[in-house]
């Protein structure tokens, strides 16, 4: 019995087709065509909107943070800041959002595969709106895939880092 041995798709090859799956090369996406995408819900749905996306290669997804979110409460009384995890989170939701929608890789469920790189350079307080911006770097085997992510607040740079997902079916 012998097997072959593919290649894996670069993102240039995986993006070609990558438009069938988004109607006359959608920029944007509500609240409402972010839920058909990702299955995250409160109180982990954590991107507002997104921005401005390319098929197959970048999204820039928007989190408004507000007081009312369950984890002010215990992080830190008296003193709000936005967990570093739930930022990392943010910007993993907007990679989901671009990589549901490279058409070899649909029908599953990305979940962390690695985290790398990440640093905090700015707190993210209440009032603060996240602006994060997610370009994928590559896709191998149609299961892995790397992405370079920043998060902003007020141009400010927030946090950055290298996020690997695995597609699991």
């Amino acid at each position: 019995m012998s097997s072959t041995v593919t290649e894996p798709k670069t993102t240039e090859a995986l993006s070609e087709n990558a438009s069938t799956q988004v109607t006359e090369n959608k920029k944007t996406f509500n609240i409402e065509e972010i839920q058909k995408l990702l299955p995250h819900r409160y109180p982990f749905a954590l991107v507002d909107k997104i921005i401005d996306f390319v098929p197959g290669k970048s999204a820039v997804g928007v989190k408004n943070v507000t007081f009312n979110e369950p984890h002010f409460q215990g992080h830190f009384p008296g003193k709000p800041i936005m967990p570093g995890v739930l930022i990392v989170e943010a910007m993993a939701q907007v990679g989901g959002v671009v990589m549901t929608q490279v058409h070899e890789l649909e029908g599953g469920l990305f979940l962390f595969a690695g985290i790398d790189k990440v640093r905090f350079r700015r707190q993210v307080v209440p009032g603060d709106q996240l602006v994060m911006t997610v370009e994928l770097l590559w896709v191998k085997q149609r299961r892995f895939g790397k992405m370079r992510a920043i998060a902003e607040v007020d141009g400010q740079l927030a946090c950055e880092g290298e996020l690997m997902f695995s597609l699991v079916t």
